[in-house]
């Protein structure tokens, strides 16, 4: 059976190999190890097999792992996030991936100026127009990004989505391609504040094809760490 920091390599080289395949720099894209429900002992292997982004579902979960682990950490929040809990994960977190209403920006920017900082975020894309997901949908973008651009304590780096789960991951490529061509025309419009140098996409059953479309985050749990645990 692979440990989890053999699975966490494997994917590594996997990822580089991918995105020199696809004519970019093999460090252009970054495996984020998802590691909800997961005992702090399993990230401490992937730490110490190099890794050092890290991704949480949930609040309570991320806050209770931040100081248990050590400092270097990159952590990256890619769960739905509600207002009330945006407090709590400010000035904790090196990206937030999930920002899916103009109201959760203008939370983030609020509790960033508190703090004297600004708060890195990604805008959520329902890129497949699905109804059980968050997310602003593709024809909504570019007004989303008008009005959260000029919120003071945010920074937009770019856009983030979850594909389908499908058997198939080819069955996604033309999602991923339509990300990536989404984040180019906000690009093009050159709005201050906005940067689009990042494009989360790809999990465990299509990273691969993210990664060959253009992905710069692929957020990867169970090919890393196995199938969630959600009883304790």
């Amino acid at each position: 059976m692979s440990t989890v920091s053999e699975n966490y390599l494997e994917i590594l080289e996997e990822v580089k190999n991918l995105c020199e395949k696809s004519g970019r720099d093999k460090g252009e894209c970054t495996l984020v190890a998802v590691s909800k429900t997961k005992p702090v002992e399993l990230l401490r292997e992937a730490y110490e097999a190099g890794c050092r982004d890290f991704g949480e579902n949930y609040v309570q979960e991320l806050t209770d792992k931040i100081p248990q682990l050590p400092g270097d950490i990159r952590w990256h929040m890619i769960g739905h996030l509600q207002t009330n809990k945006v407090k709590y994960i400010v000035g904790k977190t090196y990206l937030i991936h999930s920002v899916d209403s103009v109201k959760v920006a203008r939370e983030i920017g609020k509790q960033s100026v508190k703090l004297g900082i600004v708060s890195d975020i990604l805008l959520e894309v329902n890129i497949a127009a699905e109804e059980s997901k968050f997310g602003f949908r593709p024809d909504e973008i570019m007004d989303a990004v008008t009005e959260i651009s000029s919120i003071e304590g945010v920074r937009i780096r770019g856009l983030m989505t979850s594909a389908p789960i499908c058997e198939d991951p080819e069955e996604n490529r033309v999602f991923f391609h339509n990300m990536k061509q989404l984040s180019i025309d906000i690009k093009k419009q050159k709005t201050d504040n906005v940067y689009m140098d990042c494009l989360s996409m790809g999990m465990s059953g299509d990273y691969e094809c993210a990664v060959s479309e253009g992905s710069t985050f692929v957020r990867v749990g169970t090919a890393i760490f196995g199938a969630r645990q959600y009883t304790k």
